[in-house]
């Protein structure tokens, strides 16, 4: 018996039950479908946090407060920063071309009649080019407000959206906490990633955030811009030891460079990535058990058909031959339906969520390939078995 006659043979059998094909493929069929998903998600986190960390600027070196530790190893209880550190790190390195310190809380700001939470942040004029924050209309803080305590703010366009509609913002009173500010400027649109809304913000001066907002002198993140990509360890390297001199203790400061930060949750997102497809492609191994089981039983069915083929000569390759066609039939279906699922559903999520899904060529060629090798692998015993029936009992078999 030819191959050719044993895939038509095996094509005509799978499409003889099309009910029980079709649920006979399902779980590879779900299987591929969330292996896709679950790394075409994994991949758009990872392209989104990428973008929003090099969206922060560039060439930057970040301090934040330290965790500090507890006897017994644990870590909490850190010594906050506040603003007489900014002139120490401004002397550590010539190469530092900005500097941006920020206090940030998370507060409830209204126009009277609405009101919404936002984050509520603090800081100085060279924020804004620093972070690539651009206005869309109105001014930013000037130096005289920022010294005077002026209660001026600079939402974002999601703030001004929310709180006044199709009204004009600028030049209208928003409060915060307790405190009356005057919107002099709204931010061009960032975008929105994942559960991170980069236009949900008020930015006022840092000195009024501290003196009539947070009431104390704590910054919560100084970014520092080195003047080119080059001097960036430098600035880092002396940054660092000036900090670790003027502590005298490394768990009371914590400083990262952008590139060590993107590269962390780069592998984190990674890992992230590769723990969802392994929880996925158990959904495949499920698939193969039932491929199995139906075929165990269409063995079961069709003895008497293996005894008449043994019978008129057919070898015992053509029958194994037989049988593992039709498992590796059902599983190559279940893949490309499954394929085309996950593509659908992927770009499903993109679209009404919101969150970003990149489905990855590498995706499908695994998935689809894994699919197969199920086919073969749970498919093989039924043939095996199929192959090596007596003839004689076969055609006795009632």
């Amino acid at each position: 018996m030819r191959i050719t006659e044993n895939v038509t043979m095996a094509v005509k059998n799978l499409t003889a039950n099309k009910i029980r094909s079709l649920l006979t493929m399902l779980g590879v069929i779900i299987g591929v479908a969330a292996v896709i998903d679950m790394v075409a998600l994994g991949e758009g986190a990872k392209q989104q946090v990428t973008k929003n960390i090099t969206a922060m600027g560039s060439n930057l070196v970040m301090v934040f407060p330290g965790m500090g530790t507890r006897r017994g190893g644990s870590f909490g209880g850190g010594q906050p920063l506040t603003n007489a550190i900014l002139p120490v790190i401004e002397k550590a390195a010539p190469e530092i071309a900005a500097i941006a310190p920020e206090a940030r809380s998370s507060m409830t700001i209204g126009t009277g009649v609405e009101s919404m939470t936002s984050s509520v942040i603090g800081c100085t004029i060279p924020y804004f080019s620093l972070r690539n924050y651009q206005l869309a209309e109105g001014r930013l803080f000037s130096e005289s407000e920022v010294n005077g305590r002026r209660r001026v703010a600079v939402i974002g366009s999601y703030v001004a959206s929310e709180l006044f509609g199709g009204y004009e913002p600028l030049g209208q009173d928003i409060k915060v906490g307790v405190s009356r500010f005057q919107i002099i400027g709204v931010l061009k649109e960032k975008g929105q990633s994942g559960f991170n809304n980069s236009d949900d913000l008020v930015l006022i001066p840092l000195s009024t955030a501290q003196q009539r907002v947070f009431g104390n002198q704590n910054v919560d993140t100084i970014y520092i811009q080195a003047d080119s990509a080059d001097h960036v360890d430098s600035v880092y390297n002396q940054v660092y030891a000036v900090l670790l001199q003027k502590f005298k203790d490394e768990s009371k400061f914590n400083v990262r460079n952008q590139a060590e930060i993107l590269s962390t949750v780069q592998q984190t997102t990674q890992t992230f990535t590769l723990l969802l497809a392994g929880i996925a492609a158990v959904s495949l191994l499920v698939g193969g058990i039932g491929i199995m089981n139906i075929m165990l039983v269409s063995v079961t069915e069709r003895i008497k058909e293996i005894g008449i083929r043994k019978a008129l000569g057919a070898q015992k390759s053509e029958i194994l031959g037989l049988f593992l066609i039709e498992a590796v039939g059902l599983s190559l279906a279940g893949g490309l339906i499954g394929i085309s699922l996950g593509w659908i559903l992927a770009s499903a999520i993109s679209r009404f969520s919101g969150w970003t899904t990149v489905v990855s060529p590498a995706s499908i060629v695994v998935s689809f390939g894994f699919s197969i090798l199920v086919g073969l692998f749970f498919g093989g015993y039924p043939a095996y078995k199929a192959a090596g029936m007596n003839p004689i009992e076969a055609l006795r078999h009632e």
